[in-house]
């Protein structure tokens, strides 16, 4: 038996309970503490899950924590994994990385000084949907991969979130919101991606909250809320990436991969399961069977395989360096559309391992 990782829990949130419930499923994980800035809503979740709620100041001079799973707001998500690390304790927090590239490379930096482990969501790419593409691209399904699409586009969050605002703030928008999906989904798949160029902006200024308990409340718009971009990836693959909350309705698939033999159409990345479908030249779509498990709500996947890295010494697949390929595309396309240039894409990162085939339900290796 492989001792379990013992967690410290700071964002007690409306992401934690999915969190905390997909737990369960792996013995490797042992959350110890909990904490959030609001007292309340930790000791909502001491009573819930029965994980003891402390102070953050409390988690993080714990000597018992060994990681810290991060699941606060987008604009905090790096200042708390770095506080983690100088602790001396691993970090793996929810999407996005940062807001900025220069505060994920500070993220990095310190994980390497101290020799620490971070890692990051979504981790929906190890779901079985996402692992079956990667098997059958892999496996030569479609031959070499040559172009993609990538379509995120909804009317936003506020006619049902219940906290809508951040969404349209700094940190929020469509693009920092769900685009790690899908750009996970793609660097999965095809590997780094080299270049972006891209058009963004906003169709309106306010919104309306009709969502309780804030239902009339106006939003004031302060980012892009629609993005239309080309990424060209290192192997030659070109995608069309569109992240849109100004769009009513679509028909689009969520993401396409088409290769040189053939064509797949990819399920959502927000999601852990979802049909596979590869296109049968002149007969149509075939849906293909799932390679892999982990195809319900799985969101800690991540989290527990990088706990079985920790302990057994393998990298981890949700990684901070994946996570912050992500990051560094992302915040190009702003740059992009403001400069009207393309953006180069400094970092790279190699592929994270596959999951390998017929693992047991609760197993990562």
């Amino acid at each position: 038996m492989t001792d379990p990782v013992r967690i410290g829990l700071i964002g007690c949130g409306t992401i934690s309970p999915a969190y905390l419930r997909a737990s369960e499923t792996f013995k490797i994980l042992d959350f110890i503490a909990c904490a959030d800035i609001n007292p309340e809503a930790a000791a909502a979740t001491n009573e819930r899950f029965s994980i003891p709620d402390v102070s953050v100041d409390q988690l993080l001079a714990n000597d018992e924590v060994e990681v810290v799973l991060n699941l606060t707001v987008p604009a905090v998500h790096a200042e708390i994994n770095e506080n983690a690390l100088a602790s001396g304790k691993h970090a793996y927090c929810e999407k996005p990385f940062g807001l900025q590239v220069d505060e994920g490379q500070r993220v990095l930096d310190l994980a390497k000084e101290k020799d620490l482990r971070v890692g990051c969501a979504p981790d929906t790419f190890l779901g079985g949907g996402h692992q079956t593409v990667r098997h059958l691209i892999d496996g030569g399904a479609i031959g070499e991969p040559v172009a993609a699409t990538a379509f995120m586009m909804s009317h936003g969050v506020e006619t049902w979130h219940p906290s809508p605002v951040f969404y349209y703030k700094r940190g929020g928008g469509p693009v920092f919101d769900m685009a790690p999906y899908y750009l996970t989904a793609l660097v999965n798949c095809l590997g780094s991606v080299s270049r972006v160029s891209a058009i963004t902006g906003r169709a309106f200024e306010e919104r309306t909250v009709t969502s309780q308990p804030l239902a009339g409340d106006v939003i004031q718009v302060e980012v892009a809320t629609h993005a239309s971009a080309s990424l060209e990836f290192e192997n030659g693959t070109i995608a069309t990436l569109c992240m849109s909350f100004d769009v009513w309705s679509h028909r689009h698939p969520n993401i396409e991969i088409h290769g040189t033999k053939s064509s797949m159409i990819v399920p959502d990345p927000n999601g852990f399961g979802g049909k596979v479908l590869v296109a049968e030249i002149g007969r149509g779509w075939n849906e293909q069977d799932h390679t892999h498990g982990y195809t319900s709500n799985m969101r800690s996947i991540g989290l527990a395989d990088m706990c079985r890295g920790i302990r057994s010494g393998r990298p981890h697949r949700a990684n901070g360096e994946l996570a912050f390929h992500v990051l560094e595309v992302m915040a190009a396309l702003d740059t992009s559309s403001s400069n009207g240039q393309h953006v180069t894409i400094e970092s790279r990162v190699t592929r994270p391992a596959p999951l390998p085939v017929g693992l047991e339900h609760g197993e990562l290796d």
